[in-house]
């Protein structure tokens, strides 16, 4: 069985500069927000002196994701990767 699009699209998050220098728009799945690629600023996990994975421009969390992932850039998937991503663990 496949997992659903808000899951694999987790993936997007981590190792990429590339695909986020090359999108239209991103977006933060823990704050969903959404801005332009030229608003990111930070960048983490340095690979051959250059790092890698965006931090989202406005609360700093290494969960943002671009257009140039094939994935929708919307409220609404962005609220879908957070809830399975971010959901607090009730204790039983």
């Amino acid at each position: 069985m496949t997992a659903p699009d808000y899951i694999r699209a987790h993936k997007h998050s981590m190792g990429n500069r590339n695909e986020i220098l090359s999108s239209e728009r991103c977006g933060c799945f823990y704050c969903l927000e959404i801005f332009l690629p030229i608003e990111v600023k930070e960048w983490i996990d340095e690979k051959g002196g250059v790092s890698q994975t965006a931090l989202c421009p406005r609360c700093g969390i290494d969960s943002v994701i671009g257009s140039g992932s094939g994935y929708p850039i919307t409220i609404e998937f962005l609220r879908l990767m957070k809830e399975h991503w971010f959901a607090l663990q009730v204790a039983t």
